[in-house]
């Protein structure tokens, strides 16, 4: 009678609430209803560090009036007693894609220039996207997002890299958008994603997205000081949102920490939505200074039964099943400030029982409280309304059974803006628990949950289950049960009332017509949680998190390793040096570098390593590389010298570690050969454990990739769309782009304003010698060709890669400068590799050619010293310089011999202690060490391969008895690592 009352008044006032007064209106006399509503007798949360007990929530008109201990109440009050329930303010999501339509897919084939005009040149770009214009308030899911106590979510259509703005929507189905928009422009979005409308091909990688969103922030700067003759709508509404809330959605750990990135580059401040992996890199997020917004996806444990397939399951996939439900509590302790979402979820109904898993692995109540109310509505300015319940903010408010992150406790009503939406009637009785009874002799046992909306049971008749059906309405049980005898096909019917909430009392009808009085008696609460607790036994207040190793996949460290002084004794020393060879030598590392070679040495503090009978050498350097590295070709344009892989190194790539036990220590990871120009390289040290941009060399030489050939003339591309299309129009490419980029520098240099443009920059070191190009390359007429035009333009080429017909050109290439990268025996896997021979590296080396071999390959860079031997069968070439093909070499191509390639005192102390002589097939690299630091040890690389066979049994174990439980698993997938190579293009673009 209550509720019905309550919503008879709300219909009233709603008149009043909702009308706008310079609205004509024809209705008649105009009567508004102003009576103030109670709620009394409440636990009234407040705010998540505010509770009252046995308070009153006094509201009016859609807003708090008052909350207290003792409030006064006026005369036209309606009072409801919540005698025994509690009050929470409503949840607020900040990322939602609520009542927008999600975007078709545009149509087929590329596109490489804008379909729109008066906007950016990048159909990507739309931050002129208004989300009110794509907005239908969607009654359906508002009340989905009712039941998990949401009141206020913040919309956007999430498509583009630079989305528009955000819109802050009450959940307030009885009302109209006059009412329900808080906000119409209260954020504005991006990503890295590319829109679904647009064919536009750039750009096709995520290093093309930051690339872009640098570009596209020089660019509204520009356009701001009034540069452009021009409108761009798009740049405008750039430049005028500048103000809002700034949200990117990352998706991921690694991404989290790109977007920061790219807003620190141009003093942005992201709040930037994660992919719930934060806790792998605590140290980096905190660093970030960023606000995150929270998913709390949790992965399904996996099926192991089967013990082949799980034995195909990685570590890393296992750790992430348990160690996600653990990342908000580590957050929190690490004081990163995180507001919970939605989104990610496949069914948003999964949010609670995911919070409540978040809260059983340590997750404070209070922190989540604050993360659903406070946080976010301090985040989007609107404290003074939202979050709380002090005087003058939103009545939005929860009802509850009791503590809200409780399972059992039920949610009553979700009051939006003063409006009433009951999720469960809190005027039935709740029958929920368990109940004993006794019919015809035998003795049952019948468990009830879910009663106040769909109510479930479970009915034992000793040892048998028995199938049971049942309804509750209006305080009356009507259950149906089979009886224990399973040859027949009989039901016995109850018809109980419930008199009050510890028993029901009816009539019991059996099989053959006879009527019995039924009665069943419920536990009472402390013999239920006496239940509970047996159930529970003795678990520890926190489940089982496996450790975080770095990387957190296997053979990660569980602390990073540090710097050693360290003594090799009695070795094999190979210095690439004027010494050559030195026998029976020693070898002492101190503070990262070389600090002694010669014989009979000592230091104190050192540890000493017996090398009698192993060599030593410096660690081998991969001149071309792809592994490392989250993305490896933008090829949206036919020049993308914008972009670096700097921006995407992948510090979890395992390839890393494998390189190691190569005795590989640094590399060059280039970008791929999809365009003439391509990006700029990473020349990273193999340091293993560390996190990405700490992989880079300090003062990094600058590289960039050009290629040549039929990957850049897109001979085996299906569209075949792209300029050049033959090896003529690459030249012209190069021509093109210098000829702009001379013109660039000029106007630069001028003193008068220009526009910053990222990939002219990098072409101007080129031209002044600041940066060096690696060129892909094969046939020798386009390896005269790119010399003739560096020769036009007054620089020259550092490098040729691949650069198998270089034993036709080699005279060329030496009178040029230019050196050699090559493979020591491939040829024919493609038709202008025909002419490749053997002899290749060797011819090179002896015209006096700077020359190396490489590996683009993640298999044969592991074996690189091996491929270095070749070169003494294929051309005679001495075992020292054969070695320094990978070694020395390698750093001269690099400009990095002042610091690696060597054994010299003084230089970084990048070292392999090989078990055998380093160009044999035998030989083991036993211990790699970069800068005095141990990243590679074959004894502890023995005791890690048992380490993670313990690890995976301990967590198959636990995902067994989730199974057990009646927990939902998901199958075992096999996932086969893709290794990148010069053509890979990004998935997903």
């Amino acid at each position: 009678m209550i509720k019905v009352y309550l919503r008879l008044l709300m219909l009233m006032c709603s008149f009043s609430l909702f009308a706008q007064d310079y609205f004509p209106s024809n209705s008649g006399v105009k009567s508004d209803n102003s009576n103030y509503k109670a709620f009394t007798n409440a636990k009234i949360h407040v705010s998540p560090s505010q509770v009252i007990e046995n308070g009153t929530l006094l509201i009016k008109d859609g807003k708090v009036v008052s909350v207290g201990k003792s409030v006064n109440l006026p005369t036209n009050t309606t009072k409801l007693d919540l005698s025994g329930k509690s009050i929470y303010p409503s949840f607020i999501d900040m990322y939602t894609t609520f009542g927008v339509t999600k975007p078709k897919r545009g149509g087929n084939g590329p596109q490489y220039r804008p379909s729109r005009s008066g906007f950016y040149w990048n159909d990507h770009i739309m931050p002129e996207q208004d989300v009110m214009a794509n907005f239908k308030y969607d009654a359906k899911s508002a009340s989905d997002m009712h039941k998990l106590g949401f009141g206020v979510v913040n919309t956007h259509m999430a498509d583009g890299i630079a989305r528009g703005t955000g819109a802050l929507i009450s959940l307030n189905n009885d009302a109209d958008n006059s009412l329900r928009v808080v906000d119409g422009e209260i954020s504005q979005h991006f990503s890295f994603s590319k829109s679904v409308r647009s064919r536009q091909s750039y750009p096709s990688s995520i290093m093309g997205s930051m690339a872009l969103l640098r570009q596209m922030y020089d660019d509204a700067k520009w356009y701001a000081n009034g540069n452009v003759d021009t409108r761009d709508l798009s740049l405008e509404a750039l430049n005028g949102n500048k103000n809002l809330l700034q949200i990117f959605e990352a998706g991921s750990r690694a991404n989290l920490l790109r977007a920061d990135k790219v807003g620190d580059s141009r003093n942005v401040q992201y709040t930037i939505v994660g992919g719930g992996d934060e806790y792998e890199r605590l140290d980096e997020i905190k660093a970030s200074n960023a606000t995150i917004i929270l998913p709390i996806d949790f992965q399904m444990a996996y099926d192991v039964e089967n013990a082949f397939l799980a034995s195909t399951l990685s570590l890393s996939d296992m750790r992430a099943w348990n160690q996600e439900p653990h990342n908000p509590r580590l957050l929190a302790e690490n004081d990163v400030q995180f507001a919970l979402t939605t989104h990610g979820l496949k069914k948003v109904s999964s949010f609670k029982s995911n919070l409540i898993k978040a809260i059983e692995n340590g997750l404070s109540k209070q922190k989540a409280l604050e993360a659903l109310t406070t946080i976010p509505a301090q985040l989007l300015g609107k404290s003074n309304m939202l979050g709380t319940l002090k005087t003058g903010s939103y009545a939005n408010f929860l009802i509850t059974s009791g503590d809200i992150f409780d399972k059992k406790t039920k949610l009553y009503e979700n009051w939006v803006q003063g409006m009433q939406h009951v999720i469960s009637d809190m005027n039935v009785k709740n029958i929920d628990g368990d109940y004993t009874f006794t019919l015809a002799g035998s003795d049952y046992k019948l468990n009830i949950s879910g009663s106040a909306s769909k109510p479930k049971t479970k009915l034992e008749s000793g040892d048998k289950s028995l199938g049971t059906k049942m309804n509750y309405s209006d305080d009356w049980v009507n259950l149906t049960f089979k009886t224990a005898d399973s040859t027949k096909n009989e039901f016995i019917r109850i018809a109980a009332n419930v008199a009050n909430e510890n028993n029901l009392s009816g009539k019991a009808i059996m099989p053959n017509g006879a009527e019995y009085n039924f009665f069943a008696t419920k536990a009472l609460k402390d013999e239920m949680a006496k239940k509970d607790k047996k159930k529970k036994g003795t678990a520890k207040d926190t489940p089982y998190m496996s450790p975080i190793t770095y990387p957190n996949i296997a053979y990660g460290y569980e602390e990073k390793p540090k710097a050693e002084t360290i003594l090799f004794k009695n070795a094999t020393v190979w210095t690439n040096e004027s010494e050559g060879i030195l026998e029976n030598t020693d070898v002492l590392i101190k503070d990262g570098k070389i600090a002694k070679i010669g014989k009979n040495l000592s230091d104190r503090n050192a540890k000493v390593v017996d090398a009698t009978g192993k060599h030593v050498t410096a660690g081998i350097i991969d001149e071309h590389s792809h592994i490392g590295a989250a993305s490896i070709n933008e090829g949206g344009h036919n020049s993308s010298a914008e972009v670096t892989i700097e921006d995407v190194i992948d510090d979890e790539d395992i390839d890393i570690y494998r390189n190691l036990a190569g005795g590989v220590t640094s590399i060059q990871i280039l970008h791929g050969s999809a365009n003439p120009i391509g990006g700029r390289s990473a020349i990273i040290k193999l340091k293993w454990g560390e996190a990405a941009d700490d992989y880079v060399y300090e003062n990094s030489p600058k590289f960039i990739k050009f290629a040549l050939g039929e990957n850049v003339k897109q001979s085996r591309s299906r569209t075949n769309s792209r300029f050049p299309q033959s090896r003529m129009g690459v030249e012209q490419v190069f021509i093109d782009y210098f000829s702009r980029a001379k013109a660039y520098d000029e106007a630069k240099k001028s003193g008068k304003p220009y526009r910053k443009d990222t990939e002219m920059e990098v072409l101007v070191e080129i031209l002044n010698g600041e940066r060096f190009i690696s060129c892909h390359s094969y046939v020798q007429s386009e390896i005269n060709m790119l010399m003739k035009v560096a020769e036009q333009f007054d620089f020259r080429v550092n490098t040729f890669t691949h650069i198998l017909e270089g034993y036709k050109v080699a005279d060329k290439m030496a009178e040029h400068g230019v050196g050699g990268s090559t493979f020591s025996d491939w040829w024919a896997y493609k038709y202008e590799v025909n002419d490749a021979i053997p002899y290749n590296a060797a011819i090179m080396h002896n015209a006096g050619v700077v020359t190396a071999i490489n590996s683009d390959d993640a298999e044969m860079s592991r074996r690189l010293n091996q491929e270095a031997a070749k070169s003494v069968k294929y051309g005679g070439v001495n075992e020292e310089d054969a070695f320094k093909f990978v070694t020395l070499n390698p750093a001269k191509l690099l400009h990095l011999d002042d610091r690696v390639g060597s054994l010299k005192v003084g230089k970084d102390a990048d070292v392999v202690l090989w078990s055998d002589h380093p160009l044999s097939i035998y030989a083991k690299a036993e211990k790699t060490i970069i800068e005095g630091v141990t990243y590679f040890d074959l004894e502890k690389d023995k005791q890690m391969r048992q380490a993670i066979a313990k690890e995976k049994s301990e967590l198959m174990n636990l995902m067994l008895q989730d199974k057990n439980k009646g927990l939902k698993t998901q199958p075992v997938k096999k996932k086969e690592k893709v290794l990148l190579n010069c053509d890979s293009m990004d998935s997903g673009y």
